[in-house]
């Protein structure tokens, strides 16, 4: 299992617009600036935080722990056999 191409590039783009295109349209006033940083720092945090989660999910590094009982029931609901 390995990070696909196109999660990336979507949610790349997708907040690329949201932190480059948008902040163009941002209407002049006295706040112009402070909204433009908004839009950007909000837009790579947002991407950041997503590719740290996206990435983390392709090698955790906690798995799930099972007991003997629970393996057991799994064996038995999958008809699969256990060999120690």
């Amino acid at each position: 299992m390995g990070a696909s191409l196109l999660p990336v590039l979507f949610f790349t783009v997708l907040w690329g617009v949201v932190g480059i295109v948008l902040p163009i349209f941002v209407p002049k006033g006295v706040n112009r600036g402070i909204l433009q940083v908004i839009l950007i720092l909000t837009a790579f945090t947002c991407w950041l935080f997503w590719l740290c989660c996206y990435m983390a999910q392709m090698n955790p590094l906690i798995g799930p722990k099972l007991s003997n009982v629970t393996m057991l029931m799994m064996a038995r609901e999958w008809n699969t056999f256990i060999v120690e």
